[in-house]
């Protein structure tokens, strides 16, 4: 992919340049470099850094690693500048790069280590292991003849993925099959998607979650559209829950399917020139102005962000949710000549109405993380603690700037106590649906009756606990009824995913959600707001 300012990043991966020291930077930088270094003098900084490194090398009482001096003095001179700016080591980048580009070579499955063994949790749709009927709870016993008992995840990924074309042996176990039996399988180019799943919550509301913004976000987006379009789509839910960033361009395409033609989505602006640059809606309006939800959590930032302010600014959706993390610096990442990167903020980026999203970053990086799950409403007058900038959309509702796009209503997503996530952690919930799917395949028969209909009995809740007990976690009664019913969603998504797959468990946890119907009889607001925004000129006054 060319470098431009366009493939600037937020929290993603793009090499815009390959520099070797300032040798290797090229003329239009080294001059702005030169321009901008002022009266401090680049040579003797750089020498009395010489001398400290000489110095630690030399007389330190054991003898160091300079690689490792290098890298922590690297990853210190950029944690001075903002939290966003980072030093990422060889041996991380392609794994980094991997989750942004969108694809990688192997058979295909999601797997966790359970009991010391690798077992397939699904497979990814239309993957060579799909195709061969690799199911979940499969266990994987063994690759090429070697035992798996202990492997690690990164084990298990480095002896199953290789280059296209080549095949791997591998021996599966499966509940209800008496002996193991082995499966060669052909490895192939397996796509990362982007649009995590898309589906039609009821006859006439589409939902679609994206869990990053990557190489293709903007067509895998218009492909569900399309889809959901011919289902009978009048009304959607975009979740963005969760979604910490990625390519620049691919949050403008996203956007750029719901704004009018010639409306500005984003603008960036930084120290030099060739950070500055504005971003419009160029598509054509293909798809019908819908009522439009956009879900938002602390979790969702950056290039999320951009897509909600956008959607606010613009009246064309509702927001609904928790004021969103507040991450609005824009990253170009530099590859070094040993394989490694650094990544380092080059612009801000601003909402359609001039909202800088970006929180202060005065603080310690423990604090501004912390600050970024901070529930502040500021929609809520009086339990607002903070002043925040005003401003107003098209339609002239007043939204808020400095620190993350606030919702127009405000939602608080379920958070299961300490002895939940315990549960989770130690896959107790995957674990106890693997074998309750085993025993009930009968479910399987009709996956429109389970969705809508089955739930978990005092039965099966009390073999749950049984699963706990055997698991040796202690049981907590006061957070198993303060959890209860998000512990039964869990367990019945969890069943969903074996006796099916991702795509059910995805489906079952929406449509179950009760958070998620409070969500759905928000439509008539998300209709006002649809109609606010129509006709809005393509220019917003900043206030």
């Amino acid at each position: 992919m060319k470098p431009s300012t366009k493939t600037v990043v937020m929290m993603s991966v793009v090499v815009i340049a390959a520099l070797a020291g300032l040798a290797m930077i090229s003329p239009a930088l080294r001059a702005t470099a030169q321009q901008t270094r002022g009266s401090s003098n680049l040579f003797q900084e750089m020498q009395r850094f010489n001398e400290v490194f000489h110095a630690v090398s030399k007389y330190y009482v054991e003898e160091v690693d300079n690689q490792k001096l290098i890298n922590g003095a690297i990853g210190g001179m950029l944690e001075t500048l903002d939290p966003h700016s980072v030093y990422i080591p060889k041996e991380q980048l392609a794994d980094v790069t991997e989750k942004f580009e969108g694809h990688f070579y192997g058979i295909g499955i999601e797997f966790n280590i359970f009991n010391k063994v690798p077992t397939v949790v699904s497979p990814m749709p239309g993957s060579p292991a799909d195709r061969l009927g690799l199911r979940p709870a499969d266990q994987i016993i063994a690759i090429e003849g070697k035992s798996t008992y202990g492997f690690t995840e990164e084990d298990v990924r480095t002896r199953l993925r290789g280059t296209e074309g080549t095949q791997v042996r591998i021996t599966i176990r499966r509940s209800g099959v008496e002996d193991p039996f082995d499966v060669t399988i052909t490895r192939d180019k397996i796509s990362i998607t982007s649009v995590e799943s898309s589906f039609m919550l009821d006859t006439q509301t589409g939902y679609v979650l994206i869990s990053r913004f990557a190489k293709t976000t903007g067509d895998e987006l218009e492909s569900a559209l399309g889809k959901l379009e011919k289902q009978g789509m009048k009304q959607l839910i975009l979740d963005l829950r969760g979604n910490a960033g990625g390519f620049l361009e691919q949050a403008v395409s996203v956007a750029d399917k719901f704004i009018d033609h010639g409306k500005k989505i984003v603008y960036t602006r930084g120290r030099i020139a060739q950070a500055n640059e504005d971003f419009y809606a160029t598509e054509p309006d293909k798809h019908a102005r819908f009522p439009l939800i956009v879900l938002l959590n602390h979790g969702s930032a950056s290039a999320s962000e951009i897509v909600a302010g956008a959607m606010q600014d613009w009246d064309r959706g509702l927001v609904i949710g928790e004021t969103s993390f507040g991450k609005g610096l824009v990253q170009s990442q530099i590859g070094l000549r040993d394989g490694a990167a650094v990544r380092i903020t080059t612009a801000r980026y601003y909402t359609p109405s001039g909202r800088l999203i970006q929180r202060p970053y005065d603080k310690t990086l423990s604090e501004y993380y912390e600050e970024g799950w901070d529930d502040d409403d500021p929609n809520a007058k009086a339990d607002s603690a903070k002043e925040r900038p005003t401003y107003k959309t098209s339609a002239g509702r007043l939204v808020y700037g400095g620190g993350g796009i606030t919702p127009d209503i405000q939602i608080k997503w379920s958070r299961p106590t300490q002895f939940t996530v315990n549960l989770i952690l130690k896959r107790s919930f995957f674990e106890f649906a693997s074998e309750f799917a085993g025993r009930n395949r009968q479910l399987a028969a009709d996956y429109n009756a389970f969705r809508q209909n089955w739930q978990p009995s005092d039965a099966v809740l009390a073999e749950f606990r049984k699963k706990i007990d055997a698991l040796k976690i202690k049981f907590e009664p006061e957070s198993w009824n303060k959890d209860l019913d998000y512990i039964k969603l869990r367990l019945k998504s969890e069943i969903a995913l074996t006796l099916w797959d991702r795509q059910k468990w995805y489906e079952v946890e929406a449509s179950n959600s009760k958070q998620m119907q409070e969500v759905l009889r928000l439509f008539p607001q998300a209709q006002k707001i649809a109609a606010m925004g129509e006709g809005a000129g393509s220019q917003l006054l900043k206030n």
